[in-house]
C-alpha cells in the first residue's frame, strides 16, 4: 500500500474516479488522501476562501472507517474513501449551516440533508460546508468573505456556488454538491475550469436543501469531469419520500457505459450565439469545429426569445424567494444585505396578475423546447453570457438589471424548464479566465448528457489542466 507524503504534489490533481480506484485498490489510503487535503484547506484557503467550515475531526474519523471496511472487503463504491465538499446549504447534522446568510447564523440541524445522507452512504468522506453567497442569490452579504478564483484573483469565481468551484479546481476536495437556481452550478464550473452537472428538477432530492426558489432549485455535482459528475449524480440521485417534488424516475448508473451509439444531433441558434461577445464566440466556434470534426452533426434551430424568459424568470424567482423568507422577511429585514433585500422587495411587489402572466410564459417555453427537442439531441450554449467575467465587473450582479440579465440568459431560462445541463470547460479568455459551454438536454436524459460530454473531453483536454498555486 502506498502512503502519501505531504510532498506528493501529484494527487490533488486526480480526478476523482482516478483517485477512487487507487483507493479501492489500496494503492492509497482514505486517511491519508483526507489527512493531505485537509492540510491543504489549511495552507490554501485562507487566501482562497471556499469553505465556510471544515469538519477535519469528522472528516478524518470517516476516513478511517472507509480504510477498515475497505480492508475488509466491504466496498461501497466509486465514491467510498473520497474527499467531498458540499455547499453550505446542505442540512449536516455534524456543522452548522449558514447559506452564506446572517440570519441562519446560529442554525445547527438536526438531521442531514438526503444529498448528505446518500454521500455518506456511499462512504464518501466530508471535509467541510463551501462558502457561498448570501441565500443562495447573486451577492454575498456584506459580512462574508468571497472565494476566490484560484486560476487568476482578479477573475470571478461564479455565484451561489463559487466554493464549490474554486475547492473542487484547485484540490481542497475532489467534487463537491452544489445547487443552481438560474446558473449557480454553471457558472463557477466554467469560470474555475471544471465540470458541473445540473440535473433535471426533481432529479435530486431538494430535502434539507435551504431554499432559495423552490421551483427552480437544483442540486447536483461540481467536479473534474463528466465521467467524475456521473459517478456523483448516481450516488445522490433518485426519489425521496421527504420531498414530494423528487421524480420516481428509476436511477440509472450515469457513469457507465458512456460509449455513444450514434453522434448526436446538436442543434445551434446562431441568432442567440451571435449576441454573446467575442471570447465566447470564439470559444463556441472552437467547440462547434471540434464536434463537426467528430462527426457530430450541427444543425440550426430557433430557440425562443431567452430575454423575455430572462424577465419572467427574474418575477418568479423573486415572489418564490420572497415566499421562503416570510418569517424573517421583513421583520429582520436588518439582517440582511442589500442586494438579497432588493431583490425580496421585488418579489413582494410582483402582482397576482404579472405573475399569472409569467407562469403562462414558463409553461409556453417548457412546451417549445420540448418540441426542440424532437429534432435535436442536444442544445449548445455557452455556460454563461459573459465571457470576460473579472470580479471588479460582476460585482453589480444583481443590482445591475442589465448585467443580471446578460449573464442568466443562457442558463436561467433551463431553469424556468428544468431541463439538465452539463457545463464542460473550453478553453481561457484572453486575459486567461477559464470558460466553458454548456449541452443542454431532454429531461432526464442525464446519462445522455455525461456521455455527450464525456466524448468531448476524451478529444480536448480543458478538463485535465489544473490553476498553478
Amino acid at each position: 500500500m502506498t502512503s502519501l507524503r505531504e510532498s506528493d504534489d501529484e494527487i490533488w490533481r486526480l480526478e476523482l474516479t482516478e483517485l477512487a480506484e487507487l483507493i479501492r485498490t489500496r494503492q492509497l489510503k482514505s486517511q491519508d488522501v483526507t489527512d493531505s487535503t485537509l492540510r491543504r484547506i489549511e495552507r490554501l484557503d485562507p487566501r482562497l476562501k471556499s469553505y465556510a467550515y471544515v469538519t477535519a475531526e469528522a472528516a478524518l474519523s470517516a476516513a478511517r472507517a472507509a480504510d477498515a471496511e475497505i480492508a475488509r472487503g466491504r466496498y461501497r463504491g466509486v465514491l467510498h474513501g473520497v474527499p467531498i465538499g458540499v455547499k453550505d446549504l446542505c442540512y449536516t447534522a455534524d456543522a452548522p449551516t449558514v447559506a452564506g446568510t446572517n440570519i441562519f447564523r446560529d442554525f445547527r440541524p438536526s438531521h442531514d440533508a438526503t444529498v448528505v445522507a446518500r454521500l455518506r452512504a456511499a462512504g464518501a468522506v466530508i471535509v467541510g460546508k463551501l462558502a457561498m453567497t448570501e441565500g443562495a442569490y447573486l451577492g454575498y452579504h456584506p459580512s462574508a468573505e468571497i472565494p476566490v478564483n484560484p486560476w487568476n484573483a482578479a477573475a470571478w469565481a461564479g455565484v451561489s456556488s463559487s466554493g464549490c468551484g474554486v475547492a473542487t479546481a484547485a484540490g481542497l476536495c475532489f467534487g463537491s454538491i452544489g445547487s443552481d437556481t438560474g446558473g449557480s452550478i454553471r457558472f463557477p464550473a466554467s469560470a474555475c475550469g471544471v465540470t458541473g452537472l445540473k440535473p433535471t428538477w426533481g432529479r435530486v432530492s431538494r430535502h434539507g436543501i435551504v431554499e432559495l426558489a423552490a421551483t427552480f432549485d437544483h442540486v447536483g455535482p461540481i467536479a473534474r469531469s463528466a465521467l467524475d459528475a456521473g459517478a456523483m449524480l448516481t450516488v445522490i440521485a433518485g426519489p425521496d419520500p421527504r420531498d414530494p417534488t423528487s421524480s420516481p424516475e428509476p436511477v440509472v448508473d450515469y457513469a457507465a457505459d458512456l460509449t455513444l451509439t450514434r453522434p448526436p444531433r446538436v442543434g445551434v441558434d446562431w441568432a442567440q450565439l451571435a449576441t454573446f461577445d467575442e471570447d465566447t464566440t470564439s470559444m463556441l466556434a472552437y467547440v462547434v469545429e471540434t464536434l463537426t470534426g467528430i462527426g457530430w452533426p450541427v444543425v440550426e434551430i430557433e430557440l425562443p426569445a431567452l430575454d423575455r424568459v430572462i424577465a419572467a424568470f427574474a418575477k418568479l424567482r423573486a415572489v418564490e424567494t420572497a415566499r421562503a423568507h416570510a418569517e424573517t422577511y421583513p421583520s429582520r429585514a436588518g439582517e440582511y444585505g442589500p442586494i438579497f433585500s432588493g431583490m425580496l422587495e421585488a418579489g413582494r411587489a410582483v402582482t397576482a396578475q404579472d405573475y399569472q402572466g409569467c407562469c403562462q410564459q414558463r409553461r409556453e417555453f417548457t412546451a417549445s423546447l420540448r418540441r426542440v427537442f424532437r429534432s435535436v439531441d442536444l442544445l449548445l450554449l455557452p455556460s454563461r453570457g459573459i465571457g470576460a467575467a473579472t470580479l471588479a465587473a460582476m460585482q453589480a450582479l444583481g443590482q445591475d438589471a442589465a448585467l443580471t440579465a446578460a449573464t442568466a440568459l443562457p442558463s436561467a431560462p433551463f431553469n424556468m424548464s428544468g431541463h439538465p445541463a452539463i457545463s464542460l470547460p473550453a478553453g481561457v479568455t484572453r486575459d486567461g479566465i477559464p470558460i466553458g459551454f454548456q449541452f443542454i438536454g431532454p429531461e432526464f436524459r442525464e446519462r445522455f448528457l455525461v456521455s455527450a460530454g464525456h466524448a468531448f473531453q476524451q478529444v480536448t483536454t480543458f478538463h485535465r489542466r489544473r490553476p498553478q498555486l
